[in-house]
């Protein structure tokens, strides 16, 4: 491509550039830009390793608590309280660790960050893909710490190999699709204390007006239906069916999502997935402008 410049002097020159186009398909550039946003997210958990350390504490202090201090307290008819606690363990800390891409997502457009992603030739989206997939890598250490815990205080897979990578997969998956909703919240609040406080407010209900911890059947009228259709309960439900943790007389669950504990975090987190992977990247495109 050939320009034409006016010189100084009046006389004309010719600018001869090459404008070279960048390298491989669309989707390769994108699979690129979303490694690299990941390997940046991850390589903060290593030059800040409180983040992962308190990460990783607060699900052991829970176990621990639940067991040796609420544990004689509960009583779950044909099943030891550990192995009963510790799918509720699982969905509760994936729940809160998902949290921490809106929280990030608010506090890079608060530091500035995203304003300097603009500036480079990258896909937007890619950002959004590196926050959400670099969580899921503190999700997943996560979970190993959690069942190794779980492991020293007795709790164990009753189900066969297959079964357990499955129920690993599905907490995985649900946790990826609710870091995209956290994501999105983060975007549209753009501030990280707010963020914090108002996640905090829906989840707690969420985990705790559940099955996590006490048997829903064990709940009040209101908060039993409530706890029979809160995604979480599934969610829960679902671990301890794959895991094996469900004991052979325990009683039918009234609630359609209790009975299909699978079908239902499936579908709710395609759900997730299909409205607020374009929501966020809508968004972020909206603040890239």
């Amino acid at each position: 491509m050939s320009t034409t410049a006016r010189t100084s002097g009046g006389s004309t020159a010719a600018l001869s550039t090459t404008l070279e186009a960048e390298p491989g398909t669309p989707l390769s550039r994108f699979l690129s830009d979303g490694y690299v946003a990941t390997w940046r997210n991850i390589k903060k958990i290593v030059r800040v390793p409180d983040i992962l350390v308190f990460t990783l504490i607060q699900p052991i202090m829970f176990v621990l608590l639940f067991t040796f201090v609420f544990g004689s307290s509960i009583a779950v008819p044909g099943e030891n309280y550990t192995s009963f606690l510790m799918a509720g363990i699982f969905a509760q800390t994936i729940v809160f660790g998902s949290t921490y891409s809106g929280s990030a997502m608010a506090q890079d457009l608060k530091d500035g960050i995203i304003d300097r992603f603009r500036t480079l030739p990258m896909n937007g989206s890619a950002v959004l893909v590196g926050r959400t997939v670099g969580d899921l890598v503190i999700n997943v250490l996560s979970l190993v710490v959690m069942m190794g815990t779980g492991f020293i205080v007795g709790w164990r897979v009753e189900s066969s190999v297959l079964s357990f990578l499955a129920g690993v997969g599905l907490l995985m998956l649900f946790s990826y699709a609710f870091s995209w909703v956290m994501a999105f919240l983060g975007l549209v609040v753009r501030s990280p204390e707010v963020i914090n406080n108002a996640s905090f407010l829906i989840l707690f209900p969420l985990t705790f007006i559940s099955n996590a911890f006490v048997p829903s059947e064990n709940l009040p009228g209101p908060l039993r239906v409530f706890a029979g259709w809160n995604p979480v309960s599934a969610l829960v439900q679902a671990a301890r069916v794959l895991f094996g943790n469900v004991p052979a007389d325990a009683p039918v669950a009234d609630a359609w999502p209790l009975q299909y504990p699978v079908v239902y975090v499936l579908v709710f987190a395609v759900v997730m997935l299909v409205v607020f992977v374009p929501l966020s990247i809508r968004r972020f495109a909206t603040l890239s402008r």
